[in-house]
């Protein structure tokens, strides 16, 4: 029996969202008479923090706190439309759509202090504390709460926003059928160590290095936590996850996670993440949103990994014991291909 080594690196682009029918997503923006702000949306919070993104992104853009402002993810009944949660389109597709609502808003706001204030609505400035104040003459100044008072009881104004965020349709090339499905990208690369013992077939991932690039981190404690949290995932589908044999016949299957393989506590490995920001043109303050390309280089990289260890190569998930067994057994031997 030995225990081999090895070393797998994989890199991936990764598309947000679609340019499906233009993948737009909407959102409205209120506020209530003491100037706390809603924000509605049908853009579901799958657990990946859109409800504290997007309530991020309308604080920034109102100038109020962001304990001013709460996020309602209704349904498609009440709800302003969304495409969906899905294609890591939520921060970048819902986060502009928040922006333009928030800006509507923000302007009726303005527009009702500058008449309590008696100046143009184009020289006030809020602080992002709950106060609005005169561009030059701090002195003179409401808070968001009273603007939003007066605007409803004694103007008749109702500070409220709608904002859509719609990709244009692509070009397509009428030869090639070449287009551009989305408008922007996020990029990930992975090294990832581990051991393989010849004699079982087992697995066991010593240690992860990762770097993404995610745009702008807009809440890095966030992005940092989805990440490591993706990486398990792609960890747990590369070697131990699956229904087989009995998918989609399920009779036979695991009944709870009790059956069902997945990693425990003592599997996982330590993992080392870089944030790379390179802020997008068309995203929210620059954000993508790290989605579901936080598991994807995991997989290549395991399998990678596995053949670098003992010259095994296997394209079928998940990389169990019993593959890497069969694999080594029809190469007459563990043969590791030694790290470069």
């Amino acid at each position: 029996m030995s225990i081999h080594k090895g070393r797998g690196f994989a890199s991936i682009n990764y598309p947000i969202g679609m340019n499906l029918g233009g993948d737009p997503s909407q959102a409205l923006v209120h506020s209530n008479p003491d100037g706390k702000f809603a924000v509605a949306l049908s853009s579901i919070d799958l657990g990946q923090g859109m409800k504290q993104v997007t309530r991020q992104i309308a604080a920034e853009t109102l100038g109020v706190p962001v304990e001013d402002v709460y996020v309602d993810t209704a349904d498609s009944d009440t709800g302003p439309h969304c495409m969906g949660s899905f294609a890591s389109r939520g921060t970048h597709r819902v986060g502009n759509a928040v922006i333009q609502a928030a800006k509507e808003a923000r302007s009726v706001m303005l527009e009702a202090a500058a008449e309590e204030l008696e100046v143009n609505a184009a020289d006030l400035e809020t602080d992002g504390k709950g106060n609005i104040f005169v561009r030059g003459a701090p002195s003179r100044s409401i808070s968001t709460g009273e603007a939003c008072g007066a605007a409803q009881f004694k103007q008749g104004k109702t500070v409220s926003g709608r904002g859509i965020f719609l990709i244009p349709m692509s070009d397509v090339d009428p030869e090639t059928g070449e287009m551009t499905p989305v408008s922007c990208y996020a990029h990930a690369a992975l090294v990832v160590d581990i051991e393989v013992d010849d004699e079982t077939g087992e697995v066991d991932v010593k240690q992860m290095n990762s770097a993404y690039e995610v745009g702008r981190a807009l809440n890095p404690r966030m992005v940092e936590q989805q990440l490591v949290g993706g990486a398990w995932m792609g960890m747990s589908h590369a070697l131990w996850e699956t229904t087989e044999p009995y998918y989609p016949e399920r009779s036979h299957g695991p009944t709870d996670f009790n059956q069902y393989v997945m990693p425990g506590p003592g599997d996982i490995a330590p993992h080392d993440i870089a944030i790379l920001e390179r802020p997008a043109p068309d995203g929210p303050y620059g954000g993508k949103g790290p989605g579901e390309m936080c598991a994807n280089p995991v997989l290549p990289a395991v399998a990678n990994a596995v053949f670098n260890a003992v010259g095994v190569r296997i394209d079928e998930l998940p990389i169990t014991p019993e593959k890497v067994l069969r694999g080594i057994k029809a190469n007459g031997g563990a043969q590791p291909q030694g790290q470069r």
